[in-house]
Parts: C-alpha cells; structure tokens; sequence
C-alpha cells in the first residue's frame, strides 16, 4: 500500500469531495479518482458511496481513515526526525575531556552552548588522559577530544589549538619555595634544583611535562622525577601530601586550597598549556560540523583560533 494513495485517501474523506480534494493536491481530478479506485481494487473493498454532492465514507473508510491518519503522521514525524539528523541538529556526539581541560571555563561554556543551541543533540561525555583520548578518535569511538599538549599526532587525526594560557607551579603549603616566594612573584626554573617532581603523562611521552623537562634540561637544572600519574587532579593530590611539586595550567588553581599553593612561572619560561581540540581528518558530518563551528566561535570569543594541523607532527 502506497503511502501517496493513504494521503489521497485521506484529503478525499477529510473534503469529502475528489474534485475540492484534487485542487488542494495540486492534481487533476480524473488521476486523483484513479488513484482512489487502484486503493479501492487493491483493498477489495469500497472506501467511499459517491453520491451528487461529494463522497461519504463507507464503513471501511471510517475504520482506514483512522489507521491511515496515525500512519501518515507517524511517516512525517519520521522525516521530520530524519531531515534533523540530516541537518546535523539530533544525534549521538561523544566527547572527551581530559581533567584538566575540563576545569577549565572554556569546556562548560561548549557544553551549555551545545545544549541550548541543539537540544537534540545526545552528548556523550567521558572523561581521560589525553593517550586515551586520541587513541578512542583514532578507533571511531570518539568524535571530538579536547585535551592539552598531544602526547601522540596520528596522521588521521587534526590538532586545533584553541587557546592558550600559562603553567603554574604548584607547591605543598609548608614547602620551602612557598615560603621564599610570594603570591605576588613568579618563580624561576633555576629554583627547582634537584627538586621531586610529579608529571602527568604516559612514562617518556612527549607533552606539557616533556616541554618542561626539555626546559629544565637546557638550563641545567637537575630535577627528580618520583610519580609520574594519568590526570591532573592526581598530581596535585599528590602534591598536597607532599611527594613533591608540579606544574598545572593556571585555570586549575583553587583545588587543595588549603594543601598546596601556586605559583607563577617566568613568561619566558615557555611553559605553557594550551587547548587542543582533536577530531578526525575526514568529515564527521553535518552534526559534528556544527560542533565544531560552535567550539570555534567560542573559542574565538576568549582569544584567537590558530590554524589546526595534522599529524604527524613534532608535538609542542
């Protein structure tokens, strides 16, 4: 049974006159009469009793008129439905964020933004290291990772840098450089000597602590590294038991407030911890196309976009 007969059908007892019924299709009257009668020869049953003034509905009719009204509506709320996802406004979007891009106001302001804007949109949120988040873009299980420095640049993969903004140190409240070296003052790498050292990355990674190492290492400053943990909020535990110091990004100062302190680092130190957005190279779709304008224009309201690249690539 064709749905275009179920709509005829239905504009027919709905007017209860094919010639009136004809014009709001936009068709003739003797095509629409036929289609009427190929519905009727296919049921094996009269639909409609004509009569001078127009057509009534038979027995029959009343019971199709009503089954075929829900599936009609059913079919158009379908396509409806189907034209949103075609659109990229409903679906399924799953993104990941490491700890430490999630402390961030940038992180909730996409998600709020997401949210109001498409509503239908299903977002799917999971929280990792950044390993792991590029490992679950390079295996189709996420759409859209945001984490700091890329520990790996898959070539499949695009590295978009968002923002940017400083490392700070950060300290156990009783330690010595806490004491030496006031809210007010930055601390420089040469006063890390021999210092105990948490990192945040997989054991030889490359990353915002292997940027660190290789600074320290150029200015001949011997450190100790004695944990190396997978997120942020590890390492500052670890500092507020007082294993030893780290650095974090400067959106991550108020945790442990009353453990550990934070201290800023010299600009020309280097150290810094941007936001990089990572997706695949090939296109996700409209959906993920409007996240990732949506990701960008907020973006571009905190500071300037820079211009994404793919792996491989040496990593920052």
């Amino acid at each position: 049974m064709e749905l275009r007969r179920l709509r005829y059908f239905l504009a027919v007892a709905e007017t209860g006159h094919i010639t009136r019924a004809a014009e709001g299709l936009g068709l003739q009257q003797p095509p629409l009469s036929q289609q009427i009668q190929a519905l009727e020869a296919q049921l094996g049953l009269a639909l409609f009793k004509r009569h001078a003034k127009g057509v009534t509905l038979t027995d029959a009719g009343r019971e199709l008129q009503g089954q075929a009204r829900r599936i009609v509506d059913a079919m158009d709320q379908l396509q409806e439905r189907m034209a949103r996802y075609a659109a990229g406004r409903r679906g399924l979007l799953a993104v990941g964020f490491t700890s430490s891009t999630a402390a961030h106001a940038f992180t909730p302001s996409v998600l709020r933004a997401c949210r109001s804007e498409y509503p239908e949109i299903d977002l799917q949120i999971s929280e990792n290291n950044a390993a792991e988040l590029i490992e679950a873009l390079v295996e189709h299980r996420l759409h859209f990772g945001f984490l700091r420095v890329p520990v790996a640049r898959p070539p499949e993969l695009v590295f978009e840098t968002l923002l940017s903004e400083p490392a700070v140190l950060v300290l156990p409240v009783d330690h010595p450089l806490a004491q030496r070296y006031k809210p007010t003052q930055s601390v420089p790498l040469q006063a890390l000597r021999d210092e105990a050292l948490i990192l945040v990355r997989r054991p030889g990674a490359p990353g915002l602590y292997a940027n660190l190492l290789a600074r320290l290492d150029a200015l001949q400053v011997p450190v100790r590294v004695v944990a190396e943990v997978e997120r942020m909020m590890s390492n500052i535990n670890l500092v507020a038991s007082g294993t030893g110091i780290s650095v974090v990004p400067a959106s991550m100062q108020g945790a442990h407030p009353h453990s550990v302190v934070y201290r800023a680092l010299p600009r020309s130190s280097g150290i810094e911890a941007p936001i990089t957005l990572v997706y695949r190279s090939e296109s996700g779709g409209p959906m993920a196309d409007r996240f990732l304008a949506l990701v960008r224009r907020i973006a571009q309201q905190l500071g300037p976009v820079q211009r994404p690249t793919r792996g491989p690539a040496r990593a920052r």
